[in-house]
């Protein structure tokens, strides 16, 4: 008499395929299950809690885990069947599946938990940065977790890693010294944003450049200086040089020397200390902390000297310039003549 047990395939009795055949089919229906329950239950549970970071983490395990359980429905099948000679083999794919499903598992949380970092970064801080960073980091971060997985798993699997590390190792050597300027300018980029020695808009002054920050980018930062010109600077200059920032000095000091004829008399001394001390405190953005004086005899000049400083709202250029005016105007007003080098040459007859 003919039953499923007297029935075999591949030296299986058909009973032992239609268990190992449930264990597979089961495990995938669990699996489809688990798939909806995290969809549609957990996601709803985490949206309703104040942080994010279980979102991510909800979204990076969730397929991990059930692709989990079908390998594990497939081991469990193929364990109640019977191939002695194809063990060995099987059951080393099955553990480099079971290490690479794991390494996914890791390496996906770690990419959504490092996106979600860098995307509150975006929020407050150099937006464009971040962007130009994430992806360099998500992509080095992968690379690396995914070369350990692969090398764990075949370890696991039996098969000797040194030679391949060794091959790895000469070729990283290799790569590393090719791309040395490149990577120090990346480190050089992760150092300003976190250091954040300046900021877009800041005027700087470094290697002799004098002008404002226009971009910061990953590799490189623009600045346009006085002149209007674009300059691109690599960002690894920044971590071996001094980095002036003028717009993030509490204010600006300023000194300026007038020199008044020798036909000025001391009232007109007096007069020129009270204008200068009159401009320079009416103006809105100078500090309170002024000093004016008579400072002596030129060769040509009576000097007085005024010493002010600009506040953060006022322009390093504009400010001087609109009291340097307002100084011009009221010296001509009040008759006050600048001196300027003379010579008399005394003719024998």
């Amino acid at each position: 008499m003919v039953t499923l047990e007297t029935i075999e395939f591949l030296g299986n009795p058909l009973t032992e395929w239609l268990i190992a055949l449930a264990y597979i089919v089961g495990s995938v229906i669990i699996a489809r299950i688990l798939y909806r329950i995290f969809s549609n239950r957990v996601r709803k549970w985490t949206e309703e809690t104040e942080t994010e970071i279980d979102d991510v983490i909800v979204d990076a395990v969730e397929e991990p885990i059930c692709i989990a359980l079908v390998l594990l429905g497939f081991w469990l099948g193929y364990s109640h069947l019977n191939f002695e000679a194809s063990d060995e083999y099987v059951y080393k794919i099955f553990d480099i599946a079971v290490v690479l499903t794991i390494t996914w598992l890791a390496a996906r949380i770690l990419n959504s938990i490092v996106g979600h970092m860098l995307g509150r970064l975006a929020e407050s801080k150099h937006e464009s940065m971040v962007n130009d960073i994430a992806p360099i980091l998500k992509k080095t971060l992968g690379f690396g977790i995914w070369s350990l997985g692969v090398i764990m798993a075949l370890n696991n699997a039996g098969y000797d890693v040194g030679a391949l590390l060794a091959g790895v190792g000469i070729g990283g050597i290799a790569m590393a010294m090719a791309a040395k300027d490149f990577v120090a300018n990346i480190f050089g980029g992760i150092t300003v944003f976190i250091d954040r020695p300046f900021r877009v808009g800041d005027r700087v002054k470094v290697s002799g450049i004098d002008g404002t920050v226009i971009e910061i980018g990953i590799r490189s930062t623009r600045i346009r200086t006085l002149q209007g010109r674009t300059v691109t600077i690599p960002n690894n200059q920044f971590t071996n040089t001094v980095v002036e920032n003028v717009t993030a000095e509490p204010s600006r000091k300023i000194s300026i020397q007038l020199g008044l004829t020798y036909d000025a008399t001391p009232e007109d001394i007096h007069v020129a200390l009270d204008i200068l001390k009159k401009i320079v405190d009416d103006h809105p953005h100078t500090e309170e902390d002024l000093t004016v004086w008579f400072s002596g005899f030129g060769d040509f000049s009576l000097n007085v000297n005024c010493t002010y400083y600009i506040n953060k709202q006022g322009h390093w250029a504009n400010t001087p310039s609109e009291i340097n005016m307002s100084i011009l105007n009221e010296f001509n007003s009040k008759n006050l003549d600048f001196a300027f080098p003379t010579q008399t040459v005394i003719l024998d007859k």
